[in-house]
């Protein structure tokens, strides 16, 4: 006797093929201006020279890190350089800074949404966990079917990755806050909004810029992968090499990844430690 299956994979294909047909000119816009941004960063990075480039970098370490760590982002910038893979590093580059963008334009709101309101937090959560437990390579799917093979698809996915984190400290930022703080913006007759960006917002920016950080490390791992549908950068590097196992290829492109992965790590971490310096020895006017 044959068992009766539960069509859950008839569901959701059938849900993405109605999505697809009825919200066409969503996706449109939604496409444009990915390509929008991502096109003008990758013109941006690709037509400032490389000696400008690490002269930017070198500067944003020696303010936000010290001087030791702008010289290993001197000489890790001039290695991959010299390795051939200035330009896939700055494709991959732009790939993250627009993901990490259009994440946050969506990944903040929602954040601040759950912190606001129960129902919204109880909603978010299960749809969090499944976006954050699902395998990575089942968000190309989807993208494909909706975009098609190219830098969107890619991108799209890695949003679905990237936005998760922002959310979580976000939200988690902004109900940590103590009580007697909000009583006293309260008491000096703040509303809603006002208290949030008054007295929540400023005091929850250090959880909050935490939650950046892990949206451009999630970024960055999700735009290799995002190579196997046509994203570029150093994951397609990655991919070449895999395909016809030219294994000192790899550790390249791989190296690359690394050290990209560490310079972005770096520079916003730095970047938070100098805003909360700041924000502890700044009032917050009521």
């Amino acid at each position: 006797m044959e068992v009766y299956k539960i069509p859950i994979g008839d569901i959701a294909e059938n849900s993405i093929n109605y999505l697809i047909l009825h919200f066409k000119p969503l996706f449109v816009s939604v496409e444009s201006s990915i390509l929008f941004v991502n096109g003008c960063l990758k013109m941006m990075f690709l037509l400032v020279p490389p000696w400008g480039i690490i002269a930017m970098f070198v500067f944003l370490s020696w303010r936000l890190m010290g001087r030791k760590k702008s010289l290993f982002t001197l000489m890790s910038l001039l290695l991959l350089w010299n390795l051939g893979l200035w330009t896939s590093m700055m494709l991959t580059l732009s790939l993250v800074i627009t993901a990490v963008c259009f994440s946050l334009l969506v990944a903040i709101p929602l954040g601040i949404l759950a912190a606001e309101s129960r129902l919204v937090g109880s909603l978010l959560r299960p749809v969090l966990d499944f976006l954050q437990a699902m395998p990575r390579f089942i968000y190309l799917i989807p993208g494909v079917v909706a975009f098609g093979i190219d830098t969107v698809p890619g991108i799209v996915a890695t949003m679905t990755l990237a936005i998760p984190p922002p959310v979580r400290l976000t939200a988690l930022g902004l109900t940590q806050i103590d009580k007697e703080v909000i009583e006293a913006g309260e008491a000096f007759g703040c509303n809603r909004w006002k208290l949030l960006c008054k007295i929540k917002f400023p005091l929850a920016i250090p959880s909050i810029m935490l939650g950046i950080n892990q949206c451009i490390m999630m970024s960055l791992s999700m735009v290799v992968i995002a190579a196997l549908i046509g994203a570029g950068g150093l994951g397609a590097d990655i991919v070449y090499a895999i395909n016809r196992l030219l294994a000192g290829t790899a550790i390249v492109a791989g190296l690359g990844v690394v050290v990209l992965a560490i310079l972005i790590d770096r520079l916003s971490k730095g970047l938070i430690a100098k805003r909360i310096a700041r924000l502890r020895g700044r009032k917050i006017n009521i």
